[in-house]
């Protein structure tokens, strides 16, 4: 051969369990008969690869090798740079580039990721140039058994009937185990019971869980704890195993009989119990539970059983006896009854269990009471004529006293059913009588009350009396209504002007039956008999005249068919009215006396107007005159002492002309800027006039404030509003005080010749001092 070839062979590992072998080589693209001596022919080589194996959980110190890849095209010069890519490269994997060796960087867990793809391949490491096309290949993690079966809870629930047979199914329970079902026995489970035997047992590779002995009974134990193992590697030792636990009960059914404690029951009652009333209670005793245990209770026989009843008390399911027939323990003492119990619910499953039934004997004796007396009726019914004078028998009550027949028994009436005193009761022989006449038309039933006293004991018994009165024809009848009754003036004769009917209180047995009639003849009208209870009103003659008579008296007399009969005298009055030619009413005797007066309605409403027009205007005018006049400040314009007192205040001197003016706090509302003095002539008179020291009040204003902070402030002030007055005097002014006190030492320096300018008012000051003046100068 002239050339030499170089071949790569890739021997394929087969790993069995933790141990590794390797298997022949064979030469790729050479078969066997080309070894034994042929001609051997070089074919191009590529990857040889598709999947790695590594066991997952190393616990070797170091990386973990995976395996080495290597190509054709590297003569192992440096040349060829090896690049891995996909998943873990780099962070889980880590390739040697220059030999290709691969490396597992951590410890790998097959339950996390189970297999990782991953590309290869070979690039020069001058040109960068790829020698050969990426492949892919798998890493494929080996599972260890590293993980313990788990069930889904940690305990269970279960029920099964009681009296099952064996195998009954209970429950199924599963477990789980992460490891590789495909690999091995890490996941194959066997189930087994660690507790809980011999009643229950477990299919080892269902986890079904069924009942191991026949008849188990919920009266015996009722609750069982079952704790269920599931182990891997189909349960051979070293395998890894998880626990559950099963609380299983026993439901019931109903396989336990009533049944009584005791065969005879004694029950004591008085005869006084009443109707429905109970007189004891028995019980019968189930073991079962729930409706298994419901019991109904029943009277078989007995010579009590028309006089007792029995009832089953659904909720302490007793049987209760009661009262069926009032008792008398002078009559009969002791009964005897045979109750039977049995159950509600039966299961037919469970009849040779039975009977499902008891029976017993109760015997009840009836003690003696000392009762009251007793009415031969529940109630009475009497009826009496009414007007029956007193004294009259109305009926008779009676009672006896059922302990004995010589007890006497005393009959009175209940005042308080007969307030008005109408009846009384014969005490010994129970004889009900009148006190005064009954009336039918103010009360037609009277409804008393008896009482029935026995006099050795008190015991009293009552009884309504209910008594009726009889109606008897005592009144008389009557119109039915108040009639307004007019007729026109030009009416003609016969026309009919009112139709009239008549009421009676009595109540005769065959119904009412009036007649009408006229006490004497009448010449104006007539009336016709109807003969259903009214009559009608006609007239005998034609043209009435209001002027000559504005009505007519017509006394009517009715009476009844009953016995006694009874008749009575109504008048209607008739009015005269002017009508127009249909017949419609337009004034009638009254209105027509007025207007003959020369006075209408209007006339009158206008003059009753006119009346209280006047009135309100004298009444208006008088408010007026008593209105006060106000006050004037000064009253004589003459007396200078007046004006004095009616300031009341100091001022500001005799030139001040613009002084406050104190009306003005209290009313601040009639205030006047530029006011002027009411006693002296306008300043403008004047030759000289002299300004107020105090601008715009500033002085009285700040006094105001200070007052409102003060009350504002005061803890003690009313929480309401109040009125709190004070009196201030001003600061002065430059003309000073006129009191003497201030004046100077002596007069000689002082000019009043300015008074005789201020006007009439200070007349006479003027002349007073001026003429003294006068006289010094002298």
């Amino acid at each position: 051969q002239t050339h030499q070839h170089v071949f790569l062979l890739w021997c394929r590992v087969v790993f069995v369990g933790n141990n590794a072998r390797k298997e022949s080589c064979p030469v790729p693209g050479i078969s066997t008969s080309d070894r034994d001596g042929q001609t051997l022919h070089r074919t191009k080589r590529g990857w040889m690869w598709n999947s790695f194996f590594l066991l997952e959980e190393w616990t070797g110190t170091g990386k973990q090798y995976v395996g080495k890849l290597h190509s054709d095209m590297d003569h192992e010069d440096g040349s060829v740079k090896y690049v891995l890519t996909g998943d873990g490269a780099g962070t889980v994997f880590e390739i040697d580039e220059n030999s290709g060796d691969i490396h597992a960087t951590r410890r790998l867990d097959r339950e996390e990721k189970a297999l990782y793809t991953l590309s290869a391949k070979a690039v020069n490491k001058t040109s960068g140039q790829d020698l050969e096309r990426a492949s892919e290949f798998i890493i494929k993690i080996h599972d260890i058994n590293d993980n313990e079966p788990k069930f889904a809870k940690d305990t269970y629930v279960a029920s099964v009937s009681e009296m099952s047979n064996v195998g009954a199914f209970v429950m199924r329970v599963t477990a789980t185990d992460a490891d590789d079902e495909a690999y091995g026995n890490s996941a194959k489970l066997v189930y087994s019971i660690l507790q809980g035997q011999p009643y229950f047992s477990v299919e080892p590779e269902t986890g079904v869980i069924r009942t191991a002995l026949p008849n188990m009974i919920r009266e015996n134990r009722e609750h069982y704890q079952v704790v269920i193992q599931a182990k891997d590697m189909a349960g051979q030792m070293g395998g890894l195993s998880g626990t559950t636990t099963v609380n299983i009960t026993l439901q019931d059914v109903n396989n336990s009989p009533p049944r009584f404690p005791h065969s005879t029951y004694h029950i004591s009652t008085p005869e006084s119990a009443g109707i429905g009333s109970s007189v004891g209670r028995i019980k019968a005793y189930d073991a079962d539970v729930g409706e298994n245990a419901e019991m109904w209770y029943s009277i078989l026989d007995g010579d009590g059983q028309d006089v007792f009843n029995i009832i089953t008390d659904s909720t302490s399911q007793e049987g209760v006896i009661t009262v069926k027939k009032q008792l008398d323990y002078e009559s009969k003492r002791l009964y005897s009854l045979r109750v039977q119990v049995t159950n509600t619910h039966i299961d037919r499953r469970f009849e040779q269990l039975g009977p499902f039934s008891d029976t017993a004997v109760v015997r009840i004796t009836v003690t003696d009471v000392d009762e009251p007396p007793v009415f031969n009726r529940a109630l009475y019914i009497f009826e009496v004529d009414e007007d029956t004078p007193a004294g009259s028998s109305v009926g008779t009550v009676s009672a006896r006293d059922p302990d004995t027949i010589n007890h006497l028994v005393k009959y009175t009436i209940d005042r308080h059913t007969d307030l008005e005193r109408l009846f009384s009761i014969d005490s010994n022989n129970g004889t009900i009588s009148t006190l005064q006449g009954l009336d039918r038309e103010t009360s037609k039933w009277h409804n008393i009350s008896v009482l029935a006293t026995e006099l050795s004991t008190a015991l009293q018994t009552r009884v309504p009396v209910f008594i009726k009165v009889r109606d008897v024809n005592d009144n008389a009848p009557e119109f039915a209504m108040y009639y307004e009754t007019f007729v026109c003036e030009n009416v003609k004769a016969g026309q009919l002007i009112q139709t009239i009917s008549a009421v009676d209180t009595d109540e005769p047995l065959v119904g009412h039956k009036f007649v009408f009639s006229l006490s004497t003849i009448n010449p104006n009208f007539t009336i016709f008999d109807n003969e259903d209870n009214t009559a009608r009103i006609l007239t005998r003659r034609g043209s009435f005249n209001r002027r000559e008579m504005s009505s007519y008296l017509l006394p009517v007399v009715i009476s009844d068919n009953d016995y006694p009969i009874q008749s009575s005298t109504s008048t209607l009055t008739v009015r005269v009215c002017a009508c127009d030619s249909r017949g419609n009413v337009q004034t009638c005797s009254n209105e027509a006396l007025l207007l003959s007066a020369g006075l209408s309605t209007g006339a009158l409403v206008a003059i009753l107007l006119c009346i209280l027009i006047l009135l309100m205007i004298v009444v208006l005018f008088a408010a007026l005159r008593r209105q006060k006049k106000k006050e004037p400040l000064i009253i004589s314009k003459e007396d200078v002492r007046d004006n004095v007192v009616s300031y009341n205040d100091e001022g500001g001197g005799e030139e001040d002309t613009q002084a406050f003016d104190i009306g003005t706090l209290r009313n601040p509302e009639v205030i006047d800027t530029n006011k002027l003095r009411r006693d002296i002539m306008p300043e403008m008179l004047f030759p000289f006039r002299r300004t107020s020291p105090i601008k715009d009040n500033t002085d009285v204003r700040d006094f105001i404030n200070g007052r409102l902070q003060e009350n504002d402030s005061d803890p003690t002030a009313p929480p309401y509003d109040s009125l709190a007055t004070y009196a201030y005097e001003g600061n002065g002014s430059l003309a000073e005080s006129l009191s003497s006190l201030e004046s100077a030492a002596t007069e000689g320096d002082q000019e009043f010749e300015y008074l005789s300018h201020w006007g009439p008012q200070f007349k006479k000051l003027a002349d007073m001092y001026i003429g003294q003046e006068s006289q010094r100068e002298t």
